[in-house]
């Protein structure tokens, strides 16, 4: 059995190298599955129900490694990646995150009720919240001169939330140090996770050896991107963060969707950092997909950065959060206050992965989940959408610090799958309604999407790369492993 290898180069140069109809076909082939895994039947492979749980053990160290095994039907694997996020030491503990009735309510949407939770869903959204135009304002932060050099590295929305537990049967506790020994602070590393995925075939034997670091930002991406390529204006992004998960969102953002963009802030802890990212997207080969587009950077050592980043945040059409941050990264009330509620937009968080995380503020996943009596209008009878789009519900509640602290219910909750599922449905009247409202919001309202991960779209993103890989004869390959 020949097993391709393909390196943290090798797989970064493949993906450089994709074109957009490639990445189109990679992006609706992992919709294909997410849908499945929201929706599919028992035969279906993709189905929530062939997805094992992930654990995880802590090391003394505060190095985190996870093991997720999935399968989409013909294909099974793992992903193992390590990350030093310096957790308490001891194994992944099961936790019972929801009560009977919710679980009841996980189980039946995930036997098929998914017209039920989009009736839900279409009922709650009425005079969706559609602003005026913006206008290109002057540059407030500062413009980087492009320079030399590539960056790497971001964060990970890969992890579990982790109990004191055992290893090796033993009991641990360990005192990890805040500043994790000699590692640099904050905004400034690269916690990007390291490992593998291996995948196996029909018969259970492995065929290819990935590296993680740049598949599960890319893949990661492309799920965050089904959403944005709905939006009906996305002409100002806000990406908070600086590494390879950022990198890869404006990138795939401006392959898709370069023609309607005009400006990308960035914000970053570390100034040098942003800058790195800066000059690898104005390095001369990436200027087909960079285009004409304006960006700037700054970090929260500027003056003035609360102001910058308000104005920031009330411009954007679409924000990104790519960081593992403890702390929101904006207060609750840029998007809350009156001034605030004037435009829709889109928010996909996908840096954070533990309980006490939290890139939005509770307060805003609040507000988007209550939906306010007609007689109570903030804006032009905007009203919140009442949901938020995960891409495991499961997984979320256990594992998104937003809205474990918000204190978000299943019912409140829609897999990106389901929505995906819209333009499947059977067609009658009634469907016909639901789709044009939910088509509405998703286009022009306000969106809330949270990221975990799933080993099931490493699987699908990995074993289609493989396959371009073996055309392009890309990688290393052991004939008879």
């Amino acid at each position: 059995m020949p097993l391709t290898i393909l390196s943290r180069s090798q797989l970064r140069d493949l993906l450089h190298a994709l074109s957009r109809d490639e990445i189109v076909s990679l992006q609706r082939n992992l919709a294909e599955a997410l849908r499945e895994y929201s929706n599919g039947s028992q035969e279906k492979g993709c189905s929530a129900a062939y997805q094992p749980q992930r654990t995880a053990i802590t090391r003394q160290n505060g190095c985190t490694t996870l093991f997720m095994p999935a399968s989409t039907g013909q294909t099974i694997g793992i992903k193992m990646i390590s990350l030093q996020d310096g957790g308490e030491a001891g194994c992944a503990v099961e936790r019972d995150a929801v009560d009977a009735q919710e679980k009841e309510q996980i189980t039946s949407r995930r036997r098929g009720s998914f017209r039920n939770s989009v009736a839900s869903l279409s009922s709650d959204l009425s005079d969706l919240s559609v602003g005026s135009e913006d206008k290109d304002d002057k540059d407030e932060s500062s413009s980087i001169t492009p320079s030399t050099t590539a960056t790497t590295g971001s964060s990970s929305t890969d992890s579990s939330t982790l109990l004191t537990g055992c290893v090796n049967q033993q009991n641990v506790t360990a005192n990890i140090s805040k500043t994790l020994g000699a590692w640099p602070g904050a905004g400034t590393r690269d916690t990007s996770p390291r490992g593998s995925v291996t995948l196996l075939d029909g018969e259970s034997l492995p065929f290819a050896l990935i590296n993680a670091h740049e598949l599960t930002a890319f893949r990661t991406a492309l799920a965050s991107l089904m959403m944005f390529n709905k939006r009906k204006k996305v002409r100002t992004l806000l990406v908070f963060g600086a590494g390879t998960q950022a990198y890869w969102h404006i990138r795939l953002a401006l392959t898709l969707r370069g023609e309607d963009i005009r400006r990308v802030y960035i914000v970053n802890r570390s100034f040098d950092r942003a800058a790195k990212l800066l000059r690898d997207i104005y390095l001369p080969e990436n200027t087909e997909w960079r285009r004409d587009v304006k960006f700037s950077a700054m970090s929260t050592d500027f003056n003035e950065y609360g102001r910058i980043l308000k104005t920031h945040v009330r411009k954007a059409d679409a924000i990104f959060c790519c960081t593992p941050s403890p702390e929101p990264l904006f207060p609750a009330e840029y998007l809350t206050s009156g001034e605030g509620r004037q435009k829709g937009r889109l928010i996909c968080a996908i840096g954070s992965y533990k309980a006490h995380m939290a890139e939005i503020h509770p307060d805003i996943l609040r507000d988007e989940v209550t939906v306010h009596p007609p007689h109570r209008h903030w804006h032009k009878h905007i009203q919140r959408s009442g949901v938020i789009v995960v891409d495991s519900l499961d997984a979320a509640l256990k594992e998104a610090g937003e809205i474990i602290q918000a204190e978000i219910k299943p019912k409140q909750v829609v897999e990106l799958g389901e929505l995906l599922m819209v333009r499947d449905a059977q067609r009658n009247e009634e469907t016909v309604d639901e789709e044009k409202t939910l088509r509405e919001w998703s286009q022009r309202g306000n969106v809330i999407y949270k990221s975990v991960g799933l080993g099931l779209m490493d699987l699908v993103t990995g074993g289609d790369l493989v396959r371009l890989a073996r055309e392009r004869k890309i990688g290393t390959t052991v004939e008879d492993f």
